[in-house]
């Protein structure tokens, strides 16, 4: 089992930046695909970004490609998302997933944290 545990969201304007923290325990995450996912009020979870661990392969969304950025401290056993000029429509409840690929869908992966609020104001 792989507890998941998000940190960082807030509030802040057009044009700012957050990081995101997502810190496991039970496991280490060496060996695990992680993916962030985000989910807006009324909508489904929206795919972010998904980093495998074989083969060093990080797929982003469009619509954050440039913007966010995927990192790991295998040290620290925790993964980030840093996310630089967000937008009013990057505003949602972010999750940190992990799995056993990286996959694009919510459904590949078994454990996930319990979100995060991220709000940007225009």
């Amino acid at each position: 089992q792989v507890q998941l545990v998000e940190s960082g969201g807030g509030l802040v304007q057009a044009g700012g930046s957050l990081r995101l923290s997502c810190a496991a325990s039970g496991r280490t995450l060496s060996g695990y695909a992680m993916g962030w996912f985000r989910q807006a009020p009324g909508k489904e979870r929206e795919f972010i970004v998904a980093d495998t661990w074989s083969g060093g392969i990080t797929y982003y969304a469009d619509s954050v490609k440039g913007r966010f950025t995927i990192s790991r401290d295998n040290a620290k056993n925790t993964v980030y998302l840093q996310m630089n000029t967000l937008k009013p429509e990057d505003t949602g409840v972010y999750y940190c997933a992990a799995g056993p690929s990286g996959s694009l869908r919510a459904a590949q992966y078994p454990y996930w944290g319990q979100g995060t609020q991220v709000t940007v104001s225009s």
